[in-house]
């Protein structure tokens, strides 16, 4: 075999090597691990950081775009997985999420109406209930 086959083999498979531990990782952007219950209650305190968080706090943007970031991948995460979707945790923590979402992508930077914050503050509460149960 010339040495052009040879080396393109060892590419492909370096190729597949490196996707494959890549695609395997926990997602270190938003420090998702694959435990379900872990998750949520990290998501739920980085949510609760960016709810709170002052109209005139000058790293607004950066805990938004964060914010965002982490409702896709825990969604993108849970939604198909059958444990996951169908406890009554994850039902209550994606109606939240997508508020939430909802918010952000119509309104942009202005700040979250008091109603809104209450009613995610509540829904939040409900979904740490929930999990506690075990639900």
């Amino acid at each position: 075999m010339p040495i052009k086959q040879y080396l393109s083999r060892w590419l492909a498979l370096v190729l597949v090597v490196v996707i494959g531990l890549v695609g395997c990782a926990p997602n270190s952007a938003t420090g998702l691990s694959g435990d379900y219950r872990q998750d949520t209650l990290t998501v739920l305190e980085e949510l609760n950081a960016a709810i709170d968080l002052p109209a005139e706090a000058p790293n607004k943007s950066e805990v938004r775009e964060l914010a965002r970031q982490q409702i896709n991948d825990y969604v993108s995460r849970y939604r198909r997985e059958g444990k996951a979707s169908g406890l009554r945790s994850f039902t209550t923590m994606q109606t939240a999420l997508n508020s939430l979402a909802g918010f952000y992508s119509s309104y942009g930077n202005r700040p979250l109406p008091e109603k809104l914050k209450k009613r995610l503050k509540q829904e939040f509460k409900q979904v740490e209930l929930a999990l506690k149960r075990g639900a």
